[in-house]
């Protein structure tokens, strides 16, 4: 008799201690899949941000659309940039854009300056009478200007100067810190701050025309 209560009592301490595994196993299974779920939607925003930052990468950067140079023989002393967001391309702040040139020898590390900075000017190579090139101060040799050809929302200002889609503006550079002879190729890129990398090759022609004081690179 004693045995058989013996058997009895342990059959229900064990169905006791098979609930409380069940229970705990569930409940394991219930945390492990909170967790997951939580990962996972952590993954796919993750995921999502990067393939926005991959897309801006990609499709965010500059257009050259011509660059200038000013004569004074016997090197061209001057440049200017004309550039505008490229095709797909999310509004460029040039406040954050970098230049750098090298004709070889030397290499200028050009950044913008808000002091240098002209609305509308259409005397794109006026040294003396455009604040983009002259105001107060010549323009140094580690900074460019700016001079905006085409604005529609007002987003290109002195202190932000924002361009967008259907934008152009004009980057001045005094560029004597380099020798711009006949013949020299001239190497650089422009830089955003966010987005691809823009680089230019210009050959220098091999003699400069004395009749006019403007001569196209591209």
């Amino acid at each position: 008799m004693k045995v058989k209560e013996f058997m009895n009592n342990k059959k229900g301490a064990t169905g006791v201690g098979t609930l409380i595994v069940f229970i705990a196993m569930v409940l394991v299974a219930a945390v492990a899949a909170s967790v997951l779920i939580n990962t996972s939607g952590f993954l796919q925003q993750k995921a999502s941000s990067t393939g926005t930052e991959s897309t801006e990468q990609v499709s965010t950067g500059l257009k050259i659309v011509q660059t200038c140079g000013k004569l004074n023989e016997p090197i061209i002393d001057r440049l200017t940039i004309y550039v505008t967001p490229s095709p797909g391309s999310k509004p460029v702040d040039l406040k954050n854009t970098k230049l750098l040139m090298t004709d070889g020898h030397s290499t200028a590390t050009v950044s913008y300056s808000s002091t240098y900075f002209e609305n509308n000017n259409k005397q794109i190579f006026d040294v003396t009478g455009s604040k983009a090139w002259n105001n107060g101060a010549i323009l140094p040799e580690y900074n460019f200007g700016v001079i905006v050809i085409q604005d529609d929302d007002g987003s290109c200002t002195a202190e932000s100067p924002v361009i967008g889609k259907g934008d152009m503006a004009v980057i001045t550079i005094n560029c004597t810190n380099l020798d711009l002879a006949p013949r020299t190729r001239l190497n650089g890129y422009l830089q955003s701050e966010i987005g691809f990398k823009t680089q230019f090759t210009y050959i220098l022609p091999n003699a400069y025309d004395k009749t006019e004081d403007v001569v196209i690179l591209q």
